[in-house]
């Protein structure tokens, strides 16, 4: 087995790899990501992959919490706009909790990758190392800084539809 990945495995791997470019192609065009768009479909589908296909494969009982986690904000990011009562709270409804979902695919991938690249000589060995926290700190913070530009820029583009019309 190629990095110690079970047919399976592979499954989940390449069923959500597609995932981080779509997310990243969102952040870049649209500053979040668009549910109702060819990119936010492809995100929902490979997220749902991932997602479901933890089940089969978690050794650690996070891993399903992480999955279950996961699977609740894509749910709840794809299903606000269902909800037309929430307002003009769910354009952050979604940016949120679809933050979050990448958040959650992203740890986990690092992590995987730095414990098992390259094939018999990872990286990274400790599940505590420096190298592994650090990265994970670094995304955790960028996620925080995400979020807030997310609401910032949300709230900045409400005001201004909001002159346009009283104008």
């Amino acid at each position: 087995m190629l990095f110690g990945i079970s047919p399976i495995g592979w499954v989940h791997t390449l069923g959500s790899l597609p995932a981080i470019p779509a997310a990243a192609y969102m952040y870049a065009r649209h500053g979040r990501i668009v549910p109702r768009s060819p990119a936010g479909t492809l995100y929902f589908i490979t997220m749902l992959i991932g997602g479901a296909s933890i089940f089969f494969i978690a050794h650690q009982p996070i891993s399903y919490v992480i999955a279950a986690g996961t699977l609740f904000l894509l749910f709840v990011g794809y299903g606000a706009a269902r909800f037309p009562r929430l307002g003009g709270a769910i354009k952050y409804i979604e940016a949120v909790s679809l933050t979050l979902t990448t958040f959650l695919l992203v740890v986990p991938s690092i992590k995987e990758t730095l414990t098992r690249v390259p094939d018999g000589h990872p990286w990274v060995t400790d599940p505590k190392s420096p190298v592994l926290m650090g990265a994970i700190g670094i995304v955790l913070l960028l996620t925080v800084i995400g979020v807030v530009s997310q609401i910032i820029h949300l709230r900045k583009q409400g005001r201004r539809l909001a002159s346009a019309s009283a104008a």
